[in-house]
This record gives structure tokens, C-alpha cells and sequence, in this order.
């Protein structure tokens, strides 16, 4: 068999693969929990019941670790951070890692704070599953969790805010290391990490797929990164962890496509996108373009 047929086979069960999760959020209508931002509450729990899953939003670490007993995946994002998170997210990650729970995080502003580097350099040791952020976000936590070779040249990044100052393609190295990272400590046996840009980036650590499309307008409302975290985490409630990483993200890249089309704004987009994530079908998504790349 040529190296051509068996890409073509290894991304026809990709596709498959991608297909059957969407199906599956739709007909299982799965349960995932998540810890998330004050800004995006809303955004990610419409979000995860717009793509077929089912919400729980909880703060409290007991309440977190009853939950995740009946939960398919949880989501954890740091984005707006309260004096207790300091403890209670370490507490609760430890809990999730003993316990076997698959979990989403989303490193938002990585790098900016005291409290915010201490809780992402506690989870470490008890990784999320998946990672998802951006490109600054990822390199961040790839140096914070120093999995770079000591004699690294990559340059090193600055937070600014939520937004990323560097590009996918910086990113590539360090998310193959994370991903690395978190398949070892994986419940599953396995880990992966998305990158979104411009064109996005997801790897398992081996396998390393580019996602083009979606819509600019994502950047002009609050919380689209953090209710595809969410939905990830519903993804991931059905899937193995590089399946339910691409196929959110392709979900996104076409619904915003479709928002944006219909949209006159950020208020009617955002509103448009949630539409489109109910009615977009398993074919759309998995029929999406998805390049290999080394």
C-alpha cells in the first residue's frame, strides 16, 4: 500500500471518527461540568446545549468532585480568578486525576499574575486531558511546566491579556510537548492540545492537524475560546481526546462561518452562532478540511 493510500485511509477514519462524535453528543446528549470564567457563564452553557450536551456550571471543590462522579468530561478556565481558586482548583484537579476524570482546561492569559501561575503550575503533575488556548497561552505553559529541552532556542513569550501576541506556527513545538505531557498522565492513554488562530492547530504529540476557516467575528464577542473549551469538554465526553479536540473545533469553525453569513453584528452574530451549532449536521463537520501536517 503507497504512503498516499494509507494518509487517505488513517484521514477517512479520522473523518469517521469525527462524524460519529458529533452523532453520538446529539444522541447521548452528554453531561459536562464546567469551572468557568464569571465573563463567558452563559456563552459556555448555551454553547454545550446548542451542540447537542447538557451543563453544570459549579465553583465550590466539594460540589466539583461530587459532579464530575456523574459527568462525562469537565471544563476548567482560569479566566476571571477569585482568592479561593488559589486552593480550590489544585484541590480539585488532584481529586479529577485520582478519581480517573477526563477534563478541558483553558489556560486564559497564561503568564499575567501570581496566583494564576501558581494554580496553572499545580496541575502539572495532575494534567487536564486536553488543553486549549492560544498561541501564547500554550507556549507559557510549556515553559511554566519547563517540558522544553534545557539547550531550547525558541524564544521565549509575553502574555498580553487574553490575546495571543504569537502565532500558530510558534506554538507547534510546545503543543507537541504538552500533548506528550498529558497523554502520559491520561486516564485514557492518551492527551491533546488545540491551538486556535487563524488556521488551527490541534496535535495528540504525534499526529498534528491544521483547521482552516472559521470567522473573524469570533474575536469581536466574549467568550467564544472559552464555550469551545466547553464544548470540547462535551466532545471529549464521547470521544478519545484528539477526535473531540478536532471535531469542536472544525464544529466552531463552521458555525461561525454560517453566524457570520447571517449576522449584522457581534449581538446578532453571537446569537447566530449558537443557531448554527444546533442545526449544523455531523456531515458539515466532518467533511470539513483538515490538513496533516509533520
Amino acid at each position: 500500500m503507497s504512503d498516499d493510500s494509507s494518509a487517505n485511509d488513517a484521514l477517512g477514519a479520522l473523518r469517521a471518527a469525527i462524524k460519529q462524535a458529533v452523532t453520538d453528543v446529539r444522541e447521548q446528549t452528554p453531561l459536562a461540568q464546567s469551572f468557568t470564567n464569571f465573563a463567558t457563564i452563559n456563552l459556555v452553557a448555551n454553547a454545550q446545549l446548542a451542540a447537542g450536551g447538557t451543563a453544570a456550571m459549579s465553583y465550590l471543590p466539594d460540589d466539583v468532585i461530587a459532579t464530575a462522579e456523574i459527568t462525562g468530561s469537565n471544563y476548567i478556565n482560569v479566566g476571571t480568578l477569585l482568592p479561593f481558586f488559589k486552593d480550590a482548583l489544585p484541590e480539585i484537579a488532584r481529586k479529577l486525576h485520582e478519581n480517573g476524570k477526563t477534563w478541558v482546561l483553558d489556560p486564559v492569559a497564561a503568564g499575567i499574575g501570581e496566583t494564576r501561575t501558581a494554580i496553572l503550575e499545580s496541575f502539572r503533575d495532575v494534567p487536564p486531558t486536553i488543553v486549549r488556548g492560544n498561541a501564547s497561552e500554550i507556549i507559557a505553559l510549556d515553559a511554566m511546566w519547563g517540558l522544553a529541552d534545557a539547550d531550547s532556542t525558541e524564544p521565549a513569550t509575553r502574555p498580553a491579556g487574553v490575546e495571543a501576541v504569537d502565532e500558530v506556527d510558534a506554538a507547534v513545538d510546545a503543543a507537541k510537548r504538552l500533548a506528550r505531557h498529558l497523554a502520559k498522565r491520561s486516564p485514557v492513554g492518551a492527551g491533546a492540545v488545540a491551538v486556535s488562530g487563524a488556521v488551527d492547530l490541534v496535535t495528540d504529540g504525534d499526529r498534528t492537524f491544521r483547521l482552516p476557516g472559521g470567522s473573524a467575528m469570533m474575536t469581536k464577542i466574549t467568550g467564544a475560546g472559552c464555550s469551545l473549551g466547553g464544548v470540547t469538554a462535551t466532545y471529549l465526553a464521547v470521544a478519545e481526546p484528539l477526535v473531540a479536540a478536532i471535531a469542536a473545533s472544525l464544529l466552531y469553525n463552521r458555525a461561525s462561518e454560517i453566524a457570520e453569513s447571517t449576522s449584522q453584528g457581534p449581538g446578532s452574530f453571537q446569537v447566530a452562532l449558537l443557531d448554527a451549532l444546533w442545526n449544523i449536521t455531523a456531515d458539515q463537520v466532518a467533511s470539513s478540511e483538515i490538513m496533516e501536517t509533520a
